[in-house]
């Protein structure tokens, strides 16, 4: 049973996204094969993700969208590994205060979806990623399974990453590699 199912979820009430890619290595790493690495069609980000590796495109826009919403989605044994973005009109986020932001938008439906009351917050805290503002939300059950959130904003984009992971050390794991690989293709001064 998957994380989301035991929290009484679908993996639908959660869309998330993700940044750019700054400096990329010059050297090259060996990577197993149940990995795979996802780089953005416009090379502003890549990440790491377990094989096999599905991409779709949602074309229902928001208030603010200046494009689709673009995904990435894949699985290890039953645990969900989701990543996605999109861009906004320009000015959208530049604007306003992107730590705000960033709280609001990786916080907001997990505070619906996953009560206090019923739930522990593990890791409920600001963060940055090469310099860009983002929120980092680690919410656990009462058997210690986690589900992992990133929320990233990069001038007008705004990218998400979600991850579940049961009770042991090897999906905590490749949960903390999925979400350690994103890079983006620019660091904010």
């Amino acid at each position: 049973m998957s994380l989301f199912k035991s929290f009484g979820m679908t993996r639908r009430s959660f869309v998330f996204t993700a940044p750019a890619l700054s400096a990329v290595p010059t050297v090259a790493y060996a990577q197993p094969a149940e990995w795979q690495t996802v780089v953005g069609p416009d090379l502003r980000f890549r990440l790491e993700m377990p094989a096999p590796v599905n991409k779709t495109s949602a074309g229902e826009k928001e208030k603010g969208h200046a494009g689709e919403r673009v995904a990435w989605a894949s699985k290890r044994a039953d645990e969900m590994f989701d990543f996605d973005y999109v861009d906004y009109d320009p000015g959208w986020f530049s604007s306003k205060d992107s730590k705000e932001m960033a709280r609001e938008l990786g916080r907001g439906e997990a505070e619906k979806a996953f009560p206090r009351a019923q739930f522990k917050y593990v890791l409920d805290e600001a963060v940055t990623l090469q310099g860009w503002d983002g929120y980092a939300l680690d919410i656990g059950d009462q058997q210690g399974a986690l589900v992992m959130m990133r929320t990233y904003i990069v001038k007008d984009r705004l990218y998400r990453l979600l991850v579940t992971a049961k009770n042991d050390d090897e999906a905590k794991a490749a949960a903390s590699r999925f979400l350690g690989s994103l890079r983006f293709a620019e660091t904010r001064q």
